[in-house]
């Protein structure tokens, strides 16, 4: 077996020559990979904290919105180039790290990587802020005085998972509020956040003091202690229960942001399901269920099909099913671990149990369990996929049956894909809105969140700023003190 080596993280120069690396082991078919990532004591990581703080102050501060934009584009510029190393290295392994399929990797990584070229980010901004210019200098403001919005000269990213370039989101908004930003990679996927500072540095040499690439074993509270009571703000992914420790560890005057587990779905309408409409829509579900074998939280784990149209839902099931079988010959799904194996088995056994008893009810799968879709009509059905490409289909008479189902997991919901009419889109997302879901996409589109969204709910920017007024009085009693006050 073919083994490769690779050094991820990134630490300013004035630590790189005392601190420690741990070799992580990633396999996939005939190739292995062993990567570096930086490890750092508690004295370290407290240095480091006070370093990027300092050097944020220094320069990242004192660069305008522009120049930072231009100089993530340029970045950006590289990773979309096929020829650029960086490029090349991402193509060749991150299949081996994540195990995702190389060509679903290549295609979705350029889809992915459109949305932080330089006019989306001037999107991001204009979404966040009506006045892109308070990141820059003083503005007035509506209700008199004016404001400049500060981002915290340190932000901690705890990031979690193995979808590629997931990081990228929080760390391009940290330094567009011109943050000093230290990020802990998940060891599922610690190169690409990595790479993307090293572009970054490459391109602009003294930004290499305002940003940290690390990592630490999870529950390693020692050193992720010291950069929770250094950060301003902290951006942490990952499973909640584990955010809430984070949570549990976190000064009560540091601003947190977590984003747990999520649940998403699709929607299909009848008038939709003719002869014409079905396939393309079946083909627009597969993919987003194929894109990343269901790890995003906004992949589906059920479609709600209603019924009454010229092709029945179960029908659709049917298409669903050969759209999969489909993208199986053209995007592998990844190999599972022993783990992985075993809870996917345990999902479809059960599946297939319950379903036993449900009149009408089916499960259709791959021969070897490559991908698998359930059809019930028991319209009070509504439970998780067992993920790695498993997808539920439930036949509704009406959408208003939808709405009871998902309420008990309000809290929990993210992104629903429909496939309908522009008069039940909206009439649909009200409700939808109304009952916790924060995304509404096209199908075809659940896994591709266009540039600007507003992730949760929430905002990229104003969630990690601080404003700072000079209110209307303070204006009009400078003018007390002026040289040409008669």
């Amino acid at each position: 077996m073919n083994t490769l080596i690779e050094q991820a993280g990134h630490v300013p120069d004035f630590l790189i020559d005392d601190i420690k690396w741990q070799q992580l082991i990633f396999s996939n078919n005939s190739q292995s990979l062993n990567v570096n990532v930086p490890i750092l004591t508690a004295t370290q990581c407290q240095r480091l904290s006070d370093h990027i703080k300092l050097n944020n102050t220094q320069f990242l501060k004192k660069q305008n919105t522009t120049t930072i934009i231009e100089l993530i584009d340029k970045a950006i510029e590289r990773l979309l180039n096929r020829s650029d190393p960086f490029r090349l290295k991402a193509e060749k392994l991150l299949p081996v790290v994540t195990g995702f399929d190389t060509e679903m990797i290549r295609l979705s990584l350029t889809d992915y990587l459109k949305n932080f070229r330089k006019p989306q980010l001037l999107r991001f901004i204009a979404e966040d802020f009506s006045n892109p210019k308070i990141l820059d200098e003083f503005q007035p403001i509506i209700k008199g005085g004016f404001a400049k919005a500060f981002g915290p000269d340190c932000l901690l990213h705890i990031w979690a998972g193995n979808v590629p370039g997931l990081p990228l989101w929080s760390l391009i908004s940290g330094l567009l509020v011109k943050a000093g930003n230290i990020g802990k990679v998940s060891s599922s996927e610690p190169l690409f956040a990595s790479w993307f500072v090293q572009l970054l540095i490459d391109i602009e040499p003294r930004i290499s003091d305002c940003l940290a690439i690390v990592c630490w074993e999870g529950g390693n509270t020692e050193q992720e202690s010291v950069f929770l009571n250094n950060a301003e703000v902290v951006v942490a992914y990952g499973g909640n229960t584990a955010l809430k420790e984070i949570q549990h560890r976190t000064p009560i005057t540091t601003r947190y942001l977590p984003y747990g587990h999520k649940i998403s779905f699709g929607i299909v309408s009848a008038s939709v399901l003719d002869s014409q409409k079905s396939w393309v829509v079946a083909h627009k579900a597969a993919n987003d269920i194929a894109r990343y074998d269901q790890h995003g939280c906004y992949s589906p784990h059920v479609f709600f099909i209603e019924s009454g149209g010229n092709i029945s839902p179960r029908t659709f099931a049917h298409y669903l099913a050969h759209e999969l079988s489909c993208l199986q010959e053209k995007f592998s799904r990844r190999s599972l671990n022993v783990n992985e194996s075993i809870q996917l088995a345990h999902w479809r056994d059960d599946e297939t149990l319950k379903l036993l008893s449900e009149p009408g009810s089916e499960v259709i799968s791959d021969k070897d369990g490559l991908w698998t879709v359930t059809f019930t009509e028991d319209e009070g059905s509504f439970s998780l996929s067992g993920l790695n490409r498993t997808i539920r289909l439930v036949a509704v008479n009406s959408f208003e049956k939808i709405i009871p189902l998902i309420t008990p997991y309000k809290q929990f919901l993210q992104t629903v894909g429909i496939a309908a009419t522009p008069t039940e889109v909206f009439q649909l997302s009200e409700q939808l809105g109304q009952h916790g879901v924060t995304r509404i996409s096209g199908l075809g589109s659940m896994t591709a969140p266009e540039a600007g969204w507003h992730h949760d709910g929430r905002f990229n920017l104003l969630d990690l700023i601080t404003l700072t007024e000079i209110e209307s009085s303070a204006e009009v009693s400078s003018e007390l003190y002026t040289p040409y006050k008669d």
